[in-house]
């Protein structure tokens, strides 16, 4: 669990806080796996890549901390095949939480469908492996 608490408002609304965060992962993770594709694909190291991207705006958690990209970062799942770490069946269900809480608030969140699509065929391919492997599922090597 997390480190930090943080006041979020009334009773119930730090749930929401974790929703949000978790929707702005699952999101950010495809967005660093396709980078992460494109560049090595265009023949940029893996490493090379991800130095680029954290001291640039690309910068997220799962370009810094759980690099999708096998030998990007020694310590992230992606280096030890996706073994450990944050499952896909977890990133799933956090996923639909958000979408359903986001449908109870009128918010529109244009890219959940997509997500959700993607984490359901990875997960199918890529069963009991870390959600990185999102970048294994677009055909990254």
């Amino acid at each position: 669990m997390g480190r930090k608490v943080w006041h979020m408002g009334h009773q119930g609304t730090g749930l929401s806080g974790k929703l949000a965060n978790n929707y702005a992962l699952a999101i950010n993770n495809i967005g660093a796996a396709e980078a992460m594709n494109l560049g090595i694909r265009w023949g940029i190291e893996p490493k090379a890549l991800a130095n680029l991207l954290n001291s640039a705006t690309g910068k997220s958690w799962p370009t810094e901390i759980n690099n999708p990209a096998p030998g990007a970062l020694e310590t992230a799942p992606a280096s030890r095949d996706y073994e450990g770490g944050f499952g896909v069946s977890l990133m799933k269900k956090d996923l639909r939480l958000a979408m359903t809480a986001a449908k109870e608030a009128g918010a529109n969140l244009v890219l959940a469908d997509k997500a959700q699509e993607v984490y359901e065929e990875t997960e199918k391919a890529h069963k009991g492996k870390d959600f990185s492997v999102v970048y294994r599922w677009l055909g990254g090597k």
